[in-house]
This record gives C-alpha cells, sequence and structure tokens, in this order.
C-alpha cells in the first residue's frame, strides 16, 4: 500500500497535509469536551451550547466548497494560512463570550470556518494535484488519518488542561497549538507553487471550467446518492463528538471516560483510514462504503442492548472508530472517478456541505432529545436507521467517469 508514497516529493506533501489536519480536526473533534464546564461557568443551557456547535457543524461543511473553489481557482496557500489563523482566533476568544450569540460567532462560525478551510476538501484536492495517480488512494488514507491522530492527542490533553487550568486556558492552549501548523503550509505547496501549473498537471481532457463541472455533477445521480450517504455520516459524527460526554455522564461514569472514548475513536481511525486507502485500490469504493455505514448500524444496536461500563465504551470507541472518518477516501475517491481531480477540492467540498447538513441535525436534535426526554435514545434509535439507509443507497452508485455535455 505505501510503496507508491515511497518517492521524492510524494512522502513530504502527504505527511503535509496529514499534519495540517491533525491539527484542524484535533481541535474541532473536541469541542464537546467543554460543553459541560462552559454550562457551568456562563449559566448557558446545553441546548444554548448544542445549538452554537450545530452551527459550527453546518459552517464547517458551508465553507468546504467555497474554500474549495478558491483553492482550485487561486491555489491552497492562502485559504490554508487564513483558516488557521481564523481557527485559532475563535478558539482564543471564545473565553470572552458569556451569550449563546457569542459562541455562534466565535466556536459557530470564526472556528468552524477556519477549520473548514484547513480541512480534507482543500487537503485532499491539493495533494491529488501533487501526487501521480497511483500514490493518490494511500495518500488519502494517511492524510485522514492525520486527522484521526490528531483527535487521539487533543481529547485526553485538552481535558487534562480543563481540569487543570480550566475551560478558557485549554481554549488558549488549542489556540496556540493550531498555529503550529503554518510552517506545514510551505511544505505542502510547495511541488507546485501556482494553480497554472496544478493545471498543466493535472488537466481533465474535457475541462470548461468549474461552474459546468458543478452543474454537471449535480446533475448526476450517482453524485447525489453520495450526499445522502454521506449526510449520514455527518449526522452519525457530529452527535457522537459533541454528546458522548453527556450519554457519559448519564450513566454516572468520569469526565475521564468520554475523553479516553474520543480518543480510542481518533486512534482506531488512524487504522481504519489507511485500510480504507488500501481498499480504495483493491475494491470499488461504493461496496467499501455500504459495508461501513452497515457496521455501525450494528455497532450501535450492540451498544444498546450492553452494560454501561467503561469498558463498554472503549469497545464501542474502538469499534465506530474504525469506519469513523475512513468514509472520506473512498468517497473522495468516488468523487474523482467520476469527475476527475482538476475540481476534486470543490466537488468534494459539497458532499463535506451534506456531511455537515447532517452533523447540523446530529448536533442540534441531540441537544433538544436530552432536554425533551432527559436521554439520547431516540437519537440512537434514529441514527441506526440512518446508517442502514446510507449503505443501501450506496451500493446503486455508477464509479464511471461521467461524459459532459459539449459546450456550443
Amino acid at each position: 500500500m505505501f510503496r507508491s508514497l515511497n518517492r521524492p516529493g510524494v512522502l513530504g506533501v502527504t505527511l503535509a497535509a496529514a499534519g495540517i489536519l491533525l491539527v484542524t480536526m484535533g481541535a474541532r473533534q473536541s469541542l464537546g469536551l467543554f460543553i459541560a464546564p462552559i454550562g457551568q461557568d456562563t449559566g448557558l443551557s446545553i441546548a444554548t451550547i448544542s445549538f452554537a456547535l450545530a452551527i459550527g457543524q453546518f459552517t464547517w461543511g458551508a465553507i468546504q466548497p467555497v474554500a474549495g473553489a478558491f483553492a482550485d481557482r487561486y491555489g491552497p496557500r492562502a485559504v490554508l494560512r487564513w483558516g488557521i489563523v481564523l481557527l485559532a482566533l475563535g478558539s482564543a476568544a471564545t473565553p470572552f463570550v458569556s451569550s449563546g450569540f457569542g459562541l455562534i460567532v466565535t466556536l459557530g462560525l470564526m472556528s468552524a470556518i477556519g477549520a473548514g478551510a484547513g480541512s480534507f476538501s482543500v487537503l485532499i484536492g491539493a495533494a491529488a494535484q501533487r501526487l501521480p495517480l497511483e500514490a493518490r488512494g494511500a495518500a488519502s488514507g494517511v492524510i485522514n488519518a492525520g486527522g484521526s491522530f490528531g483527535q487521539f492527542v487533543f481529547a485526553p490533553i485538552l481535558q487534562k488542561l480543563i481540569q487543570g487550568v480550566g475551560w478558557m486556558g485549554a481554549l488558549w492552549a488549542m489556540a496556540l497549538a493550531t498555529l503550529a501548523a503554518l510552517p506545514l503550509i510551505g511544505r505542502l505547496t510547495s511541488a507546485v507553487d501556482t494553480p497554472e501549473k496544478a493545471k498543466t498537471a493535472s488537466r481533465d481532457a474535457d475541462d470548461r471550467g468549474l461552474w459546468p463541472a458543478v452543474r454537471t455533477a449535480m446533475g448526476d445521480r450517482s453524485y447525489l446518492l453520495l450526499h445522502a450517504g454521506f449526510f449520514t455520516c455527518g449526522f452519525h459524527i457530529a452527535f457522537l463528538v459533541t454528546h458522548l460526554p453527556g450519554e457519559v455522564n448519564l450513566c454516572g461514569l468520569p469526565p475521564s471516560v468520554a475523553s479516553w472514548s474520543l480518543a480510542i475513536i481518533g486512534l482506531a481511525n488512524i487504522f481504519g483510514s489507511l485500510y480504507a486507502g488500501a481498499c480504495v485500490n483493491r475494491y470499488r469504493s461504493k461496496y467499501v462504503l455500504a459495508a461501513m455505514y452497515a457496521s455501525r448500524a450494528v455497532l450501535i444496536a450492540l451498544y444498546l442492548a450492553a452494560p454501561r461500563t467503561e469498558l463498554t465504551y472503549y469497545l464501542f470507541a474502538a469499534g465506530l472508530g474504525f469506519t469513523w472518518l475512513a468514509t472520506v477516501p473512498p468517497t473522495a475517491a468516488i468523487v474523482g472517478k467520476l469527475f476527475g481531480i482538476r475540481y476534486l477540492a470543490t466537488l468534494f467540498g459539497l458532499t463535506l456541505l451534506s456531511h455537515q447538513i447532517g452533523g447540523f441535525l446530529g448536533a442540534w436534535l441531540g441537544g433538544l432529545s436530552i432536554v425533551r426526554f432527559g436521554d439520547f435514545s431516540w437519537m440512537w434509535y434514529a441514527d441506526m436507521a440512518l446508517a442502514v439507509a446510507a449503505a443501501l443507497v450506496n451500493l446503486p452508485i455508477r464509479e464511471a467517469p461521467v461524459v459532459r455535455p459539449a459546450t456550443a
């Protein structure tokens, strides 16, 4: 699998993209740890804080196609720099607000826009334009694993910081850590300095521009089915990263169980992402996705039937973590097969928007569920049903290049 990465420049580009994603995803995926301490200090309700984080889920997805379009047009360097700086500013400003609207601005908009601009669509698009065809599947797995490793690293460290210096100090520390990703941008983008060179290196034979490519994609049935499945992935992930700490608290277990569960999810997904990257080169990506979504339904059913112990959460986290964000490499691979890589950052960014519409609902409805019913039971049932539906909608996807209509 990794032999294709063992070429001059290829491994460096891949690891730089993985390092950037490590920081942006590690910071973003650990925000659920802050719900309880922010609520205790500010008096804000769980529903209010969950709504701000739900706005962040949607915003993170909404910025992906926009950031991808700018990266496709002007190159990824400036997009990544501004994204990382904005993510750091949003984290640093959060301790200075004490209202729901303030949290929407800092965590729901600033941090989310910054993290989205430094996330999958821009990074995988930039790497794909700088890597040979045979290295892209393995590289997408490694890049994705970087984001998972970020969750594994950030979650327990931030939990310790929250306990040691408080949630405000933890957010300021996270802001400083975010800026450490800035030097990696040069390593990622130096291989192809200008969008013109990148375009020459990866041009499709029938390239007619960004907006015709978007119109063609939005009229393709397979692309829309891919969106539907990815919507479920977003619902599932956002619900868990936002409300797993609350679920653990309902069971009377210490907060460390939640932080270590999130860390285990990240650790397991490192292996899952690498495996998914290998599967992209060996199997049809739609079958890989269908198997991943179906496994989530099975794992949730097993969790609901199991006793709520620390071991249950750790095993549940390991099982879910294997497919957590491992859906990204096969999803990106299908987009690339359908439409090529010239506008991959934009078109994959649009699938991530669908992902985060699901993410908005997962985070927000989870908060409403705990307020209305006192637990998350209905959310687990909905999550399980959506996972089954996602497995089924991936099966009819066609993985052949789309023939674009000729221009007049």
